[in-house]
């Protein structure tokens, strides 16, 4: 089904196709784009953003005065133009898997598209929101799943105290680039979920997106009661009561709407736990379709299907819910599917206790097939986060892998950088592989490339100028200060970003560890610094919002006029003008509590570097030549010790080598140091860490196998699925009972043959297997290899001899045989945690 957009009866013949571009959220990122609205109406461009907004408010006069504008008309035609051409070509998808059918579900809490749909809170928002631009530029049938908010995340404003308020403006649909999702008959589609004694309506939204559709759930329906109403109200806002409704609402609600619209999907990634209910109903669904089947075996068909992208980097991040809460709203569909409260409930603990909450992330890994961190670090951060669900599996062996994450390059960069690409590279040099982009952009030199860098500079300046002033008007400051804001900031000076939640493991406070010491770097006489500060806290964070009145009582100080500024209200329209403008973002999580961060990728293209701590994307990025890092790339916890280290660490850095780097200037003023800096920065960073290579990654290592699988398991009636739940119900069962014998090793010259006696039970002995393990020891790698069966013991039911050869140096003790489940099409250990170690 594809949604019917509402047309402009009155647009001029001229202006027909105007709607389509103001309504697709990818489009709005294009520079052409950009300068379209802008000619159609510059004060509200930059109040909005909105093309939508802006379309809506034109009159019949202006509608005809631009059908007469020809500048107007060669910039329209010319956007038709390329739109036209982009929905033409041939994708990287449809190119490398044309045997694909079907669609992939994207679940999200928050979707940051842009400013103009204001349904985001952070890092989680804006990562969905690229990757969603990116699927359609690489041409994946995804289909978005979220919620419509009536609120969104709060607005802030830095009173005259330095204080953060919070304002949370209504979100009217009629003025956001949503629309009513109706079925042929013009009906507007509803959703209905079932909750203890009623029914809730969901109210359907579809979003443009390029190729991509993002649907949008919304309790605001009059026929629910005033409570349920309010489901959708504010993002992350209420009780936990409140956050587990809207999780049914997404999880379960999105996947009823994409039942209802015929939309098939082979694989549902969950994007965070949050919407791991998603789980549930799909099993349900599934075993409409399955005659004769058990909740179980539905969930045997279905898990191989899901995949799970975990963001959290500590375990006490993850949602939970108290049992009593879990059964409130849950003991219905136990019924209905025919399955005890308490089996459920345990698929969301580690224990399976009355007293453990339900861990809406132990759902999630339980209820896929696949789950990944969203960097290196942080997949081995996981590992360690779930190695409770495992118990006795060695940590690197629990199953959690990684994709790290990237950045849709076009909605970050500026014109100015979109043009030196595709001068360099090609047009549109982000709608294909990347991997030769990197090398053509060496070939830039050094004067275009401070020339580009020095427009970018003047553009945040001359934006932070405007808001300067803006800020000051509004708390009533008199005109001489306000005068002062029209020459905030140097073009010609080191400028440097620092902007994020203001949370305490993200140290925002850090670089005030010394204020006297970071003063003299901002104000050094002919080494001047300029520093950039934002952020907002969350509004019950009494700690965030008392480093942010740090941070304004520090701007505040007269010597430091003209030197730093905090930009309030941070947004995707204010990142948008840091990350273009910046030359050094610096970054300093408390490590590894930087599950990835991707703010200081978005200044990789347009040529801003970094300086960072070891934790996240940087860990695995950084290199001398590409950038500076903090720390030893190793954990310290909540240590003041520690951090005073670093604070240090941090001035050393920017006195020592970032400033000299910036300033140190050849005979014709080109700082060589730097410029070579961030030309190696550019190409070797900036086309790895895009969404552009992170959508191929989650296409070839998960949506291509995990769909295969889940055709296998559909095959024949499901009867993989059933095998599948046969296996693991024996498996189970006779666990307890197998056993190992004796265990010996003959050990010669160079290798050492290993025999173990293996007592299976009732277990079939290809439902298992028997390896030989050794742990990571000095320099050798850890081991584990499957041994092979050999005769079956004398007088034994089911025990068999186990043999293998290890060519190795090591000493035999650090080998052990064990014994594990073992089926070809399951995922293990995923699907069966039972471990047995001879020691």
């Amino acid at each position: 089904m594809i949604p019917q957009q509402y047309l402009f009866p009155d647009l001029p013949e001229e202006l027909k196709g105007l709607e389509d571009i103001a309504s697709d959220m990818l489009w709005h990122t294009v520079s052409g784009s950009r300068r379209l609205w802008r000619k159609v109406n510059p004060q509200l461009w930059e109040a909005t953003s909105n093309p939508w907004f802006i379309l809506e408010s034109l009159s019949k006069e202006k509608m005809k005065e631009l059908s007469q504008d020809e500048e107007f008309l060669s910039l329209f035609h010319c956007q038709l133009e390329e739109r036209k051409r982009y929905f033409e070509e041939k994708t990287w998808f449809e190119s490398n898997f044309p045997y694909f059918k079907g669609n992939i579900a994207y679940f999200s809490m928050e979707f940051g598209l842009g400013e103009e749909l204001p349904i985001y809170s952070g890092g989680l928002g804006i990562l969905a929101g690229d990757y969603l631009k990116a699927a359609s530029d690489l041409g994946l049938p995804v289909v978005g799943i979220g919620l419509l908010y009536q609120q969104g995340y709060f607005r802030q404003l830095i009173d005259s105290n330095g204080e953060q308020i919070e304002f949370y403006p209504y979100n009217d649909p009629a003025l956001l680039p949503v629309f009513p999702l109706r079925n042929e008959s013009g009906e507007w589609i509803a959703v209905q979920v079932q909750l203890p004694g009623r029914m809730v309506t969901l109210r359907s939204w579809w979003a443009k997106v390029g190729r991509v559709f993002l649907y949008l759930l919304d309790s605001n329906d009059p026929a629910n009661i005033p409570s349920d109403r309010t489901i959708t109200g504010t993002l992350y806002g209420g009780d936990n009561e409140t956050r587990i409704l809207q999780e049914i609402v997404l999880g379960m609600g999105g996947w009823k709407l994409l039942t209802q619209l015929g939309i098939d999907c082979n694989i549902c990634h969950l994007n965070e736990g949050h919407a791991a209910f998603a789980i549930f109903e799909r099993a349900k669904d599934c075993m409409k379709k399955m005659p004769s089947s058990s909740f179980w075996t539905a969930l045997w068909a279905t898990r191989c299907g899901n995949l799970f992208t975990t963001h959290t980097p500590v375990e006490a991040g993850f949602d939970r819910f108290s049992p009593a809460l879990f059964k409130k709203y849950f003991s219905d569909f136990a019924q209905e599917v025919q399955v005890p409260i308490e089996d459920l409930l345990a698929l969301g603990q580690q224990y399976r206790s009355q007293e453990e909450p339900f861990n809406m992330a132990y759902l999630a890994i339980r209820g896929s097939a696949a789950t990944n961190g969203v960097s290196k670090l942080h997949g081995k951060v996981s590992q360690r986060i779930f190695q409770g669900l495992f118990p006795r599996w060695p940590t690197w062996q629990i199953p959690v892998g990684s994709v790290t994450n990237g950045v849709h390059v076009p909605t970050w960069h500026s014109v100015e950088t979109d043009e030196l690409w595709s001068s360099i590279c090609g047009k549109y040099p982000w709608r294909q592989p990347t991997e030769t982009l990197g090398e053509k952009f060496r070939s830039a030199n050094d004067c275009t490339l401070l020339e580009w860098r020095k427009k970018n500079r003047l553009k945040l300046i001359l934006s932070l100028r405007k808001r300067s002033r803006c800020h000051c008007a509004m708390l009533g400051k008199h005109e001489h200060t306000m005068s002062q804001c029209v020459c905030l900031f140097d073009p010609n000076v080191l400028t440097i970003g620092f902007a994020r939640r203001f949370a305490s493991y993200k140290r925002p406070t850090l670089l005030l560890h010394d204020k006297e010491r970071l003063m003299k770097i901002l104000t050094h006489p002919q080494r001047p610094v300029q520093l950039v500060v934002a952020g907002k806290a969350h509004p019950q964070d009494r700690i965030g919002k008392a480093m942010i009145k740090e941070w304004t009582e520090f701007v505040a100080r007269k010597e430091l006029h003209n030197r730093v500024v905090f930009v309030e209200d941070y947004d995707m329209r204010l990142a948008l003008d840091l990350v273009q403008g910046i030359d050094l973002w610096i970054n300093n999580p408390r490590r590894p509590w930087e599950a990835s961060g991707t703010s200081g990728m978005k200044v990789l293209a347009n040529g801003g570097l970094n300086l960072s701590e070891l934790d996240g994307w940087w860990a695995e990025a950084y290199a001398p030549e590409l950038g500076w890092a903090i720390g030893d790339g190793q954990e310290h916890d909540n240590d003041p010790a520690w951090d005073a280290f670093e604070a240090n660490q941090l001035y050393s850095i920017l006195e020592n080598e970032v400033i000299p780097a910036f300033y140190e200037r050849d005979e014709r003023g080109i700082p060589k140091k730097w410029v070579n800096m961030m030309r190696e920065s550019i190409s070797r960073l900036t086309p790895y860490f895009s969404t552009n290579r992170m959508i191929r990654e989650y296409t070839t290592d998960y949506y291509i196998p995990l769909c295969h699988a889940a055709e296998k398991r559909k095959a024949k009636e499901w009867n993989l699925s059933r095998e599948l739940e046969t296996w693991k119900r024996t498996v189970a069962s006779h666990w307890h009972a197998i056993h190992f014998g004796n265990f010996s090793f003959v050990q010669t010259e160079g290798q050492i043959q290993f025999s173990v006696q293996v007592y299976l039970d009732e277990i079939p002995p290809d439902w298992v297997a028997v390896e030989l393990y050794a742990d990571e020891k000095d320099h050798a790698p850890a081991f584990c290899n499957m041994m092979e069966r050999a005769e079956p013991l004398v007088g034994a039911l089911n025990g068999f001899n186990y043999k293998l050869v290890v060519v190795t140096d090591r000493n035999p003790g650090d080998f052990t045989p064990r014994i594990r489940p073992y089926h070809p099409n399951a995922f293990l250990p995923t699907e069966a945690t039972e471990i047995l170690w001879y020691r």
